[in-house]
């Protein structure tokens, strides 16, 4: 049986050129780890794979989910771990690639009995944080589990939500979930090869990262997130619409009001 090869790194790392050079000397087939590549339309702001890419090589998880949906780590580890015995049974290698790393760790190590949503005690925290702001969330976070506090930007919204509501709910940190449970519910998959794409120069990826927002200004990606809010059924609360770069646009667009963003900016 073939083995499992993985390349991760930070948004920009040069993952996907590494992914394809890959592809072009070995049978593999790529089975994305992005928390961002698995919904429809949302294509530019997530930097998907373009079609003549995808074309090189069999690519899995992009395009599978609508925004509307909620995808979670528990989804990704079901499809992934069956993508992966599929891929082996054709012959061929699986070649993770993304930065999601609480996927990677989901796979690599097991998933933790973290306690499931609940729309009560998450609505009531949103309403918290309408009225307070995200820092003062971050601020009560800190009282009730500083590990995970100090690792989160004052700015997650996502992750300081999910972190108040697992307090609630259980009456203990993330943090003792994730450290101190034991892996469950499906054999965890150890890579044979991990590439781990870390610039050592921040600099440079902080460039990189800007002239990629730029190509993807350029591309349209504000009139595709103007797409996405003009279905109707789709808001900034979703984990679709917390995606990195989609949440600030968003944002910018609902403070531009009926003035073109650029003026508002």
């Amino acid at each position: 049986m073939r083995p499992v090869l993985a390349i991760a790194g930070p948004t920009a790392s040069g993952k996907s050129a590494a992914s394809l050079a890959i592809a072009a000397r070995w049978p593999v087939e790529i089975v994305s780890v992005d928390s961002a590549l698995v919904y429809r339309g949302m294509d530019i702001g997530t930097a998907k794979p373009s079609p003549e890419e995808m074309a090189q090589v069999p690519h899995h998880l992009i395009d599978i989910t609508d925004p509307l949906n909620a995808y979670s780590a528990a989804d990704f580890v079901r499809d992934a771990t069956r993508l992966i015995g599929e891929i082996q049974a054709r012959g061929r290698t699986p070649l993770l690639v993304g930065g999601t790393m609480l996927y990677f760790k989901a796979l690599m190590q097991g998933l933790s009995d973290m306690p499931p949503a609940d729309p009560a005690v998450r609505e009531a925290i949103e309403a918290r944080a309408r009225a307070q702001g995200w820092p003062a969330m971050h601020a009560e976070l800190a009282k009730v589990d500083p590990t995970t506090a100090e690792r989160l930007s004052p700015n997650d919204s996502q992750r300081i939500q999910r972190a108040l509501e697992v307090f609630e709910v259980s009456g203990q940190p993330i943090s003792a979930f994730q450290t101190g449970q034991s892996a469950s519910h499906h054999n965890p998959i150890a890579p044979g090869a991990l590439l781990s794409l870390e610039p050592t120069d921040r600099a440079w990826l902080h460039e990189r990262i800007a002239q990629r927002f730029d190509a993807m200004l350029a591309a349209g990606f504000i009139d595709e997130v103007k797409a996405l809010r003009a279905r109707g059924d789709l808001n900034p609360e979703l984990p679709s619409m917390r995606c990195v770069g989609y949440r600030q646009a968003w944002e910018a667009l609902d403070a531009a009001g009926d003035q073109p963003l650029t003026e508002a900016q």
